[in-house]
């Protein structure tokens, strides 16, 4: 976009640039993300959070994030969401990896026109800060495009760092559907380095938005093959208070995207044939109330638990209690849970949405949803039921989406593009 490069040329001129990086040297990455988590939001992005540890058990980068926040007036519960991350410290230590929580200013009604320069301009001081105290970064680490990469790739302008900036989903495939963040967006994509989706459908995206073939990687999620490891199921379900009938599991927050009102159609239709079914809906979100009122108004009074929302590091033990484990989004990048799941040993029923069919891509691993059919869901969650795949062979599945090949992946791109780096 001409406003964008415009804007951010003059301010090239005030850093010099850096000398290529030797090979010998760590690199040091700046993750830079709003969705990155916090004492405040612990839960929030733990995806981006797990890649970079990842990658720093490789040895051979240093890292340090700005997750900028925006500012609230008020911490009061009162006020929800703004009010919790309000409560975001301006800086913590995460798992041995410092965190700066810059805060930016984002007006209201105009927050999708501004957003990505007030998010720049936020960070601005703390990524001077860091180079000031020895942290020269050799390049900028960026997670979901808009409002974030866009404004990475302003940072990596003022700065002459190489950016690399990372779709996850719903930048792409919701916000790509209005036509000025697609626009900044698209200006992003050419200004970076180097782009990657969680999933190939989102690197196809933006190859369809103009990025060069040798410029566009797929950087998929892996699964954490230690924390989510099979539990005997009669042992889990002991463990949880739950009994021994059929028993599906969804687990997301209860925001329209993740679809949980098909989810609870699908177990009516599948209560005709397995009267004893249950469901337990994992998380909490606005809809709360409303997806009880309809689970009630369909008959299910009873067969549907809400236990909430449960912390990462203890869901392993909800997945090895169920047969089967549902997603139902409207949307997907890369879906962590469905890889939680299966590395637990147990199948999935997802819909058909952006890098599901990358991940259930085997009878072992479940089955995909083509169509938003309440029956058709139920027909296929009967087949998993009463044949169900042995979860030896479902986890055996999940085996190959360790994280060892995605951060051998991410460590040569950001060497390319530091060699590549004037």
């Amino acid at each position: 976009m001409p406003s964008c490069a415009t804007r951010s040329a003059s301010s090239a001129r005030r850093w010099p640039r850096s000398p290529a990086l030797p090979v010998s040297r760590r690199l040091r990455s700046l993750l830079f993300s709003t969705l990155y988590p916090s004492a405040a939001r612990p839960g929030h992005g733990q995806f981006i959070e797990t890649r970079l540890r990842e990658l720093l058990a490789t040895g051979e980068v240093q890292a340090r994030v700005v997750a900028p926040v925006p500012w609230f007036f008020s911490t009061h519960p009162r006020f929800g969401e703004r009010a919790r991350m309000a409560l975001t410290p301006s800086h913590e230590v995460r798992h041995g990896i410092a965190v700066d929580h810059p805060r930016y200013l984002l007006p209201p009604k105009v927050g999708e026109t501004v957003a990505p320069f007030v998010l720049a301009a936020g960070a601005l001081g703390t990524l001077r800060r860091l180079q000031r105290e020895g942290f020269d970064f050799d390049l900028i680490d960026a997670h979901y495009f808009y409002p974030d990469g866009v404004a990475a790739a302003l940072l990596g302008r003022w700065f002459r760092k190489p950016v690399v900036i990372t779709a996850r989903g719903s930048d792409l495939n919701v916000l790509g559907h209005h036509r000025l963040p697609r626009r900044m967006m698209q200006w992003a994509v050419r200004q970076s380095s180097a782009s990657a989706g969680v999933c190939q459908s989102l690197a196809d995206v933006l190859r369809s938005w103009g990025a060069p073939a040798h410029k566009v990687h797929v950087l998929r999620n892996g699964v954490d093959l230690q924390r989510f490891a099979p539990v005997p199921r009669a042992q889990a379900r002991q463990r949880l208070g739950l009994g021994g009938e059929p028993l599906v599991v969804s687990v997301g927050n209860l925001v329209p995207i993740k679809g949980h009102e098909l989810t609870l159609q699908t177990l009516a239709q599948l209560a005709t044939r397995h009267p004893e079914a249950r469901l337990v809906i994992v998380g909490d979100g606005p809809e709360r109330a409303s997806l009880q009122a309809r689970a009630e108004s369909l008959g299910l009074q009873g067969k549907v638990a809400w236990p909430g929302r449960i912390p990462n590091e203890d869901l392993a033990p909800w997945y090895s209690a169920a047969d089967v484990t549902m997603l139902s989004s409207h949307n997907e990048g890369w879906a962590n849970v469905l890889l939680e799941s299966m590395a637990c040993g147990t199948p999935v029923l997802a819909t058909d949405v952006g890098g599901s069919a990358e991940v259930v891509a085997h009878p072992h691993a479940g089955r995909l949803l083509p169509r938003r059919d309440p029956a058709l869901a139920a027909s296929l969650l009967d087949q998993l039921v009463t044949e169900p795949p042995q979860p030896e062979d479902v986890r055996r599945y999940a085996e190959q989406f360790s994280w060892a090949e995605t951060s051998s992946r991410q460590l040569a791109l950001f060497r390319s593009v530091t060699a590549r780096s004037p």
